[in-house]
């Protein structure tokens, strides 16, 4: 069975000691995704809300939240990231916005949190922008998708294929 990093030898948190850890190349992918009403959606797509760029402001958004994600998480290094991408697709068949974020470094820690934190926050920038029409929406799907790099190596979830 795997140890959690996180915690000591008598059961305290710590943040984890990556001083002697190789610098590797390290990226990861996440998502989530909002479920609407079909007039909100399309309301996104056309450009018609008041407040703006609704997908733009997300955008700004996830990739904001990736590079706060150590003040969010507690235990989670600051990274200096080198790439972080947020990707928004307005789904019309299943009425929702699909986003996916990847997140790259060179470094002696993954960027799993910041690739998840990313997603999730440009989620909840979607439902803070789009409330006031549809108090209903749902952020779900929130999951790793797949990461490279550090000892652990590749990992990919069963269920996706970039």
């Amino acid at each position: 069975m795997n140890k959690l990093t996180h915690l000591d030898e008598s059961g305290a948190a710590h943040m984890v000691d990556v001083t002697a850890k190789a610098v590797t190349e390290r990226e990861a992918r996440a998502q989530a995704v909002i479920n609407m009403k079909p007039s909100t959606l399309e309301l996104i797509v056309s450009g018609g809300h008041k407040k703006g760029d609704v997908f733009a402001v997300a955008r700004i958004a996830g990739i904001q939240a990736a590079k706060r994600c150590h003040e969010l998480i507690p235990l989670c290094h600051p990274l200096l990231l080198t790439g972080i991408d947020v990707h928004l697709e307005a789904d019309s068949n299943n009425n929702c916005v699909r986003i996916e974020t990847i997140c790259k470094l060179a470094g002696q820690t993954g960027v799993e949190m910041e690739a998840l934190t990313a997603a999730s926050v440009a989620a909840l920038t979607i439902y803070d922008m789009c409330k006031a029409v549809d108090k209903g929406m749902v952020i779900c799907e929130v999951q790793l998708l797949e990461k490279r790099g550090g000892k652990s190596g590749e990992w990919l979830r069963e269920d996706f294929s970039p």
